[in-house]
């Protein structure tokens, strides 16, 4: 059976977007480039300096072994690599793909036995992440203003409600919440296209036998409702203990503060 090595997802993003790719071919089982590709590979090099390099794949024709095809065009990546690692940038996280015969062949045997440089040229390099279908990780400082965390939010980003506080046993609210109450009935007054799920956590003990954390995260809708917010944009979740910061028993009342807490997970904006 013919096999297909992947070393990572990343050649999935390369064929899902529109970004710039170089070949160069070998002779029959052969990894090193003869003269006239070579000439054709520094041309590139001088061309690119200012380019970033994310990826080469390698391929052969079938010819031979699906094993022995499968090395060679591995020889055949790192025969590339070599030539420019110092001439052209490449990612950190640059990747090799080893295809060997795995692909749809040409008829012209020629074509085949090739690797394939993967780049992004100096003027797309602000889109780098975006071509490479890479999420950027969205820092939220955590001093910030629950109006500014929600801004920086992207969908699925979840949000500690802090100082929202109950009487112990209970889902009732203690007074003392109205300020972080406000902070949230501010935002989705001022994000008319804003949706949440409120998730509500508890501290201390194995199981939520009573749904306590269901009930508290209930207990904050209802007062948003009341506020005039419409239910159809807030849904709400208890966890209970089952997903706690510090484990349970915790050691000290902070770890119990922390754990014992309201979240809200951004839906949509």
């Amino acid at each position: 059976m013919k096999t297909f090595f992947l070393y990572t997802a990343l050649f999935f993003g390369l064929t899902m977007f529109s970004q710039e790719q170089f070949s160069v071919y070998f002779e029959t089982n052969k990894f090193e480039l003869n003269k006239a590709e070579s000439l054709k590979l520094d041309k590139w090099i001088n061309e690119n300096k200012t380019s970033k390099i994310v990826a080469i794949n390698g391929y052969t024709d079938e010819v031979g072994s699906t094993g022995y095809n499968d090395t060679l065009a591995l020889k055949r990546v790192q025969s590339i690599f070599n030539l420019i690692k110092e001439k052209v940038t490449i990612r950190e996280d640059y990747k090799s793909i080893s295809v060997g015969e795995n692909f749809k062949q040409s008829n012209i045997q020629s074509e085949n036995r090739r690797a394939t440089i993967y780049y992004i040229l100096e003027k797309d390099l602000a889109r780098e992440n975006e071509i490479l279908g890479i999420e950027e990780e969205v820092v939220i400082p955590e001093d910030a203003t629950l109006e500014e965390k929600v801004a920086l939010a992207k969908v699925g980003t979840k949000i500690t409600l802090k100082n929202i506080n109950f009487y112990q046993n209970t889902f009732a609210i203690t007074p003392e919440s109205n300020g972080s109450l406000y902070d949230l009935l501010f935002v989705m007054q001022n994000n008319p296209n804003l949706k949440i799920q409120i998730q509500g956590h508890i501290c201390c003990i194995a199981k939520d036998g009573r749904n306590l954390s269901l009930e508290r995260a209930k207990q904050v809708r209802r007062w948003l409702v009341y506020q005039r917010i419409p239910q159809h944009r807030i849904t709400v979740t208890g966890f209970g203990t089952t997903r706690p910061i510090y484990p349970i028993p915790e050691e000290n009342e902070e770890q119990a503060a922390a754990n014992r807490r309201v979240e809200i997970e951004i839906l949509s904006k």
